[in-house]
């Protein structure tokens, strides 16, 4: 008898052990951690892929450096990753990435910055980037009446979003308000503190400025402080992007003007699961053209505080 129960007890293990569905493995790799925006989008692929037990998930840091993330990728493909997901540092250095994942037949997709030149079946999650500008802009030029000089802290010049960004500002300059006028524009490598050492410098030189369009919220958070700093606080408006916490708190207290919501846990949980759908080859509605666009959203002094929930 008790033999028989053994046997019973060791069909039982083996049974469940070759039943045990394999997970399926995604590995992210991310341009870099020390991001506040960024790291909602990385909290929210956890949070999506922890609802989900069948998932192993890997994310790594590139720290800013594209041979670091060339070399993530490589590893991810020698770990035999069902999926590869990629947030890039530099959106026009994404080539040899793509070209090694697509050769080794593995699905692929990008988010947050739009790569060039994706070949059909890679997926990019994101928002349209010039529709960013020209909500922050239509907003600001408002506020600023119409007229003055504006200036423009830019993101890092490698990604899309910064280039779009700014040329979405430029577009409603150009379309809506010719009596501003853009003076300077510097890149300030979406950082506060570069922001504000940006700002402190074109406030000192004495130029008349009487509006500043930002390509993300932290940059503009540093150009607040700088304004602050001169006495000039609610003398030039400020506009950003992203719908941080700590910018939609200085909306709250007056300071920033206006900001543009850029959802994070829409493009990190839109992310993981069409990486996921695509390696259980399980259709994904939302993809259209090979695109999920997450829409951006104006917030205004009418409705932050809707988004302060």
């Amino acid at each position: 008898m008790k033999k028989f129960l053994v046997i019973l007890l060791v069909l039982a293990v083996a049974l469940g052990t070759v039943s045990a569905a394999p997970k399926v493995k995604i590995g992210v790799t991310m341009a870099l951690f020390d991001d506040v925006w960024l790291t909602y989008v990385r909290d929210s692929m956890t949070k999506w892929a922890a609802g989900h037990p069948d998932i192993d998930l890997t994310i790594v840091d590139a720290k800013n450096d594209t041979n670091k993330q060339v070399g993530q990728v490589e590893n991810f493909l020698a770990q035999k990753m069902d999926a590869i997901v990629i947030l890039p540092v530099d959106t026009a250095a994404t080539g040899p990435m793509t070209k090694s994942v697509v050769a080794a037949k593995k699905p692929l997709v990008y988010v947050n910055r739009l790569p060039e030149n994706l070949p059909k079946g890679v997926v990019y999650v994101g928002s349209n980037s010039i529709d960013a500008g020209i909500y922050n802009m239509q907003e600001l030029g408002k506020a600023m009446n119409g007229k003055g000089n504006v200036v423009i802290l830019m993101g890092e010049l490698s990604n899309e979003a910064a280039i779009n960004r700014t040329a979405g500002i430029k577009k409603v300059i150009k379309e809506k308000f010719p009596n501003i006028k853009v003076i300077r524009e510097q890149t300030g490598n979406w950082q506060r503190d570069q922001g504000r050492t940006i700002m402190e410098n074109w406030l000192a030189s004495g130029d008349q400025i009487d509006g500043v369009a930002s390509n993300n919220d932290e940059m503009a958070l540093g150009a607040l402080m700088a304004i602050k700093a001169a006495g000039k606080l609610g003398k030039i408006p400020v506009g950003g992007t992203d719908g941080s916490g700590d910018a939609l708190a200085s909306m709250d207290k007056g300071e920033l003007n206006n900001t543009v919501f850029q959802d994070p846990v829409g493009q990190g949980e839109g992310a993981i699961e069409a990486a996921y759908l695509m390696a259980t080859k399980k259709p994904n509605p939302k993809v259209q053209n090979d695109i999920i666009w997450i829409p951006y959203v104006p917030i205004t002094k009418d409705n932050y505080k809707s988004f302060m929930k």
